[in-house]
């Protein structure tokens, strides 16, 4: 069984194109900053950070 882990993150929202978001999410908990293009990038972030082993 794999344990949940809980982050914060911090998504700014730039524009809105190809009915879409384009931004930057901040993980707040590694003050680690990326750019996404899309909202699905954005949830494909946000799910990889939480993916990761530490």
């Amino acid at each position: 069984m794999s344990e949940k882990k809980d982050a914060t993150f911090v998504v700014h929202v730039n524009k809105c194109e190809n009915s879409s978001w384009q931004g930057q999410v901040t993980w707040a908990d590694r003050d680690e900053k990326i750019n996404f293009r899309s909202a699905m990038e954005l949830m494909h972030i946000m799910d990889a950070a939480l993916d990761t082993k530490e």
